[in-house]
């Protein structure tokens, strides 16, 4: 390995920090964007089933237990239960939109990486066929041995940059799915609870809604 990056020549250092940062963020994504982490069906089910049953204290505390991204969306919407609708979509969509930041967390510069790898290792080309050209300018083309280096560096950078290219750009593809996957299931459970959350006819109101709507 060390070989490898010494007949790669400068360029290889930047391309070997391009492939810690992309391994470093495939494994934090990969942790992080795990679904029970971020929308649990179980855990939805248990908070809307205590809302049906207006125990609105009970499902505060139960959503401040989780650490799941749809448990700070539904807490927006419970801590304002019993206003309007519109209000309670406002301060859903609010909490959402922060959510939905922390899903795409770090994708960009994943995206960077894949990008700038391959070109990195084109440099590398470049930088290894002038040097070789320089030998060839030197001393002629008798001596194919004082070529090698630079058609070795040449030929290393380019597919160390496609090494980590290729999986990089698959990786941001298949992350930004998935984040995209689970945004959209937290958006249907949180306007779901929508008309779970909003305001009664003052009439069929019991004594606990009325106390959160004073609050």
């Amino acid at each position: 390995m060390i070989e490898w990056i010494a007949k790669g020549g400068a360029i290889m250092y930047p391309l070997l920090i391009c492939s810690i940062v992309a391994l470093a963020i495939v494994l934090e994504r990969g942790w992080s964007l795990r679904r029970k982490k971020i929308i649990s069906k179980t855990f939805v089910i248990k908070v809307e089933d205590l809302i049906r049953k207006e125990m609105i204290s009970e499902a505060i505390t139960f959503c401040k237990m989780n650490k799941s991204s749809i448990s700070n969306i539904l807490l927006a919407g419970i801590n304002n239960y019993g206003r309007r609708r519109e209000v309670i979509k406002e301060v859903i969509e609010d909490a959402g939109k922060r959510e939905v930041g922390s899903l795409q967390r770090y994708l960009n510069l994943l995206g960077v990486v894949a990008a700038i790898s391959p070109l990195l290792g084109l440099l590398g080309t470049v930088t290894g066929m002038i040097r070789t050209f320089n030998v060839i300018n030197l001393q002629g083309v008798g001596d194919p041995q004082s070529m090698a280096g630079g058609i070795s560096e040449a030929l290393i950078t380019t597919a160390t940059g496609l090494m980590i290219g290729i999986p990089a750009l698959a990786m941001y593809k298949y992350f930004q799915g998935k984040a995209d996957i689970l945004v959209l299931d937290m958006e249907l459970s949180s306007f779901k609870m929508i008309d779970l959350l909003q305001k009664k006819d003052p009439r069929t109101m019991t004594l606990s809604q009325t106390v959160f709507n004073d609050e």
